[in-house]
C-alpha cells in the first residue's frame, strides 16, 4: 500500500467516503478559505484504488501571548479505516507537518482505544475527554429533555424567544458577531473566516440557526451533516444579559428538534471538554437527555521537551 499526501483538491483521486469531515468538499471550502490550509492523506492499494483517507486541516492563528503567531492541526475522526491504515497515515501526516506546526489535536476516534499503539508511536499523548450524544430515532427530544429545563425553554418561547435559520445578510452579521464575541476569551476555540460559514450555507453543508427576542440574536448555533448524523460544531449566546429567557436551552432546543424532524438518527456534541467532576457545559447538554461516553482527545506537540513533559503530566 502506498500513501500520499494531497494540498490541492483537484489532485484528488476518486474518494467514496461520505463522512463530512473527511469530504472532498470540506477541503476545497478550506482550501479557499483564509488563515486555512488542507491536507488530505490517501492509502491507495497496488492498484491505485483508494483504500483510506483522512483529511488534516492547519490553522494559522494569533495569541495575547506567546508565540502570538502559530499554526495547529485540527483531525476530527478516524473515517472509519483500519488500524494498519490509520498507522500509516498519522505516521506520514507527522513526519510532514511536525515541524511545520506547533501541535497536532486528533478528536472523535470511533473507539476509544482505536489507534492506541500507532499514536504511541508518533509520540502522542492522550487527554480523557468526554463526548455527548442523543438518540433522536427511538424516542423524541420531548421524552428526553428534564421537565424543568422544558418548562424554561416554553416560557421563554411564550415571551416572544424564536430559533430560526439565518435567511438574511443581517442575520448571517449578527450570527458572526455573537459566535466570535461569545468565544474570544477562548484561546482553544477556533472560529474560521465568515466566508467559511457563508460558503458552507450557501452550499447546503450545514445549518445556522439563531435565535431572535424582537430585535436582539440572543443564541445561535452551526451544525453540520454526516452519515445520517447531526453534528453540533459551534454555540453561543448571551445568556447573561439575557438569562431570563435562557437563550442557550432555547437555542440548543430549537437545533435538537430541527435535526429531529429532518430524519437525522442522532445529534453529536463536538466539545463537550474534559471530564472535570464540575463541567457547567457538560451537566447543561445532559438536561436535553444525552448520553455521555468516555473518550480520548489527542495530542503532538512539536517542542520536544514540551511534549514530554505534556505526557507526564496527562500519563495514566
Amino acid at each position: 500500500m502506498k500513501v500520499t499526501i494531497y494540498r490541492h483538491t483537484d489532485q484528488l483521486p476518486e474518494l467514496t467516503s461520505g463522512n463530512f469531515f473527511h469530504s472532498r468538499e470540506l477541503m476545497a471550502l478550506c482550501e479557499q478559505t483564509p488563515r486555512l490550509r488542507p491536507y488530505m492523506t490517501v492509502v491507495t492499494d497496488d492498484d491505485g484504488n483508494v483504500q483510506a483517507h483522512l483529511l488534516a486541516i492547519m490553522r494559522f492563528r494569533r495569541s495575547l501571548f506567546p508565540p502570538y503567531l502559530y499554526t495547529h492541526v485540527r483531525i476530527y475522526g478516524d473515517n472509519g479505516c483500519n488500524a494498519e491504515q490509520f498507522g500509516m497515515m498519522m505516521q506520514e501526516l507527522t513526519q510532514l507537518l511536525q515541524n511545520r506546526t506547533l501541535y497536532i489535536e486528533l478528536s472523535h476516534l470511533h473507539e476509544k482505544m482505536f489507534g492506541y499503539r500507532e499514536l504511541r508511536q508518533q509520540r502522542f499523548f492522550p487527554v480523557r475527554w468526554m463526548n455527548i450524544h442523543n438518540s433522536l430515532h427511538s424516542r423524541t427530544p420531548e421524552e428526553r429533555i428534564d421537565n424543568q429545563q422544558l418548562q424554561r425553554i416554553q416560557h421563554a418561547q411564550d415571551r416572544g424567544a424564536v430559533t430560526k435559520p439565518v435567511e438574511t445578510l443581517e442575520e448571517f452579521e449578527a450570527f458572526s458577531k455573537l459566535l466570535r464575541s461569545h468565544h474570544w476569551l477562548k484561546p482553544m476555540r477556533y472560529i474560521p473566516d465568515d466566508s467559511f460559514f457563508r460558503e458552507m450555507m450557501q452550499r447546503g453543508m450545514c445549518q445556522i440557526l439563531i435565535t431572535k427576542y424582537h430585535d436582539h440574536v440572543i443564541g445561535t448555533t452551526v451544525t453540520v451533516f454526516s452519515n445520517g448524523d447531526a453534528y453540533l460544531w459551534y454555540s453561543a449566546s448571551r445568556r447573561k444579559s439575557f438569562a431570563p429567557l435562557h437563550p442557550n436551552a432555547v437555542t440548543m432546543w430549537g437545533t435538537i428538534k430541527a435535526a429531529h424532524r429532518a430524519g437525522y438518527q442522532h445529534i453529536r456534541f463536538m466539545d463537550v471538554g474534559l471530564p472535570f467532576r464540575r463541567n457547567p457545559y457538560r451537566d447543561f447538554i445532559l438536561r436535553f437527555g444525552g448520553k455521555e461516553v468516555s473518550t480520548y482527545r489527542w495530542f503532538r506537540i512539536s517542542i520536544r521537551w514540551v511534549n514530554q513533559l505534556a505526557s507526564w503530566l496527562w500519563r495514566e
